[in-house]
């Protein structure tokens, strides 16, 4: 059957009715029109992994400056060349107007040394330790002598590289007692650099380069020069006749031939090993003319590490007190 005209008015007014009562909110979800799906469907987001090895390809910054003008935002600064220093100093600007740190200050004047005149020495106690009448230079790095105060009677002055004593080294040092210069680099030493020392007692010059003896004062009680370059020919005939108070006589290490001759009665230590000694004579060390000679003294006779065969001179050791130590 049809429905008349007046219940059509009627469905049509509840209708209405039920749309006002939903919320705003409500109706707005409704009519939010869908996303066309097929607008994504041209669009390939399977490979949109972002790694270290893709991140060049995908984000290109080489031309950062073309993606973006500041355009005036930056602004432009010129550079130029530094001024050339000027050649006068007087024209060089004050230290307080070019530079805002602390000035470079100087120690005060009373703890810097005094700069040495040239063709003068440093005075000693600068360079070296000076307690009482002993000086001690040791690993100084000294090249030469220092020049050493008046009073000096023991001077130490080992590990340096002194290559050369010379006579005026010494001079006027008539208290100096003893004289270690142990481990240099001497190779020379004048004539009258020890002789004219008459209180010196000890001579110690181990470890060096000398090639010859120097010669000695008669009060030397103590002589070290081994292990150097000393040949035979490198020292005077009878060079210890007249050290009547030579104690310790140590020439081991060197070139030697032969033993030295006239060696001196007072002779207690004799150090001649590692040498290249090879004969002797019978009356190196005894008088064959006096068979009742003693040498009580000379206790200490070192012949090891040379070529002689002490067996073949049993005649040159009656006078002692006990035999060499060496080859028999």
């Amino acid at each position: 059957h049809r429905m008349c005209p007046l219940g059509w008015l009627a469905v049509a007014s509840l209708c209405l009715g039920t749309l006002w009562a939903v919320p705003a909110k409500e109706r707005r979800k409704v009519e939010k029109p869908k996303a066309d799906p097929t607008l994504y469907e041209n669009l390939d987001l399977g490979n949109y992994d972002l790694t270290l090895d893709n991140y060049g390809d995908i984000l290109d910054l080489s031309n950062y400056e073309e993606l973006y003008d500041y355009g005036d935002l930056v602004p432009k600064i010129e550079v130029g060349t530094l001024a050339p220093r000027p050649k006068d100093p007087k024209t060089l600007p004050e230290l307080g107007e070019t530079t805002a740190g602390p000035p470079n200050l100087q120690p005060p004047s009373a703890a810097v040394p005094p700069a040495p005149i040239p063709g003068q020495a440093l005075p000693c106690c600068l360079l070296c330790l000076c307690l009482g009448s002993s000086v001690y230079c040791d690993d100084a790095g000294l090249e030469r002598i220092p020049a050493l105060p008046p009073d000096t009677a023991f001077l130490y002055a080992r590990f340096n590289r002194i290559g050369a004593v010379r006579a005026g080294d010494f001079s006027g040092l008539e208290k100096l007692k003893r004289i270690d210069l142990s481990s240099n680099s001497i190779s020379w030493v004048d004539a009258d650099a020890f002789r004219l020392l008459p209180g010196l007692q000890e001579l110690l010059l181990p470890e060096n380069r000398l090639r010859a003896l120097p010669e000695l004062p008669r009060s030397l009680v103590r002589l070290d020069a081994s292990r150097n370059r000393i040949p035979s020919a490198g020292m005077r005939p009878e060079a210890f006749r007249d050290l009547k108070q030579l104690q310790f006589l140590h020439l081991s290490d060197n070139q030697l031939d032969f033993i030295p001759v006239s060696l001196p009665e007072s002779l207690r230590s004799l150090h001649l090993q590692n040498n290249n000694i090879r004969t002797m004579h019978e009356d190196t060390f005894c008088d064959s003319q006096e068979q009742g000679q003693i040498r009580r003294a000379l206790e200490d006779i070192r012949l090891d590490g040379n070529p002689i065969n002490l067996s073949l001179f049993p005649n040159a050791f009656f006078c002692l007190p006990r035999l060499p130590t060496g080859r028999f």
